[in-house]
Parts: structure tokens; sequence; C-alpha cells
């Protein structure tokens, strides 16, 4: 089983994000705040590109960690990601 990593370190989610040419995203009509996602490749019609200051004000606000993996079981590059809260980062701990 591969590892996931949790984090909720600004460089390091764009980093992983950028190296697999993802870029930030939220899903459309949910305000200023809103559903963070990655958006890897063409856009998603159900999402709006923000900017990763807009990105990262909303991760911090929601109190989000990144949760991600780096390489998939047979070894390619992962794209796995998912947000949750940073109280179920600290447990994990």
């Amino acid at each position: 089983m591969t590892a996931s990593k949790i984090t909720t370190d600004h460089e390091e989610i764009r980093r992983w994000a950028e190296a697999r040419n993802g870029h930030p995203a939220r899903v459309k009509g949910t305000g200023n705040g809103g559903l963070l996602r990655i958006d890897f490749g063409e856009p998603e019609e159900t999402l709006e590109e923000i900017s990763w200051d807009q990105f990262f004000e909303i991760f911090d606000r929601s109190d989000l960690a990144f949760l991600y993996q780096d390489k998939t079981e047979a070894g390619a590059e992962s794209r796995f990601n998912k947000f949750v809260s940073r109280a179920a980062r600290n447990q994990a701990k």
C-alpha cells in the first residue's frame, strides 16, 4: 500500500500540484469560500480557477490540511489528493 502524506505547508502543496500540471480551483457557485480542488490539465466545467493566494486564504480560513500521495502502488506519479480538517491531521499524528 502506498503511504499518504498530510501537510498544511503552502509551498509543499503548490509544488506537488504544479509538478502534476495542477492549478488551484474551487467548485463554481460556492461563493467567496467554497469547496477547494486541484484541477489537472483541461479545466473542468464545474470548477473555476482561482489564484494561489485566494486558494490558501480559503484553505487556512477553513482550517484544512492537504492529504496526498506522491506515487501510486505501481510506482507511477499519483494525483490522489483530498482536503481534510486540521483536527483530523492532528489525530493522525
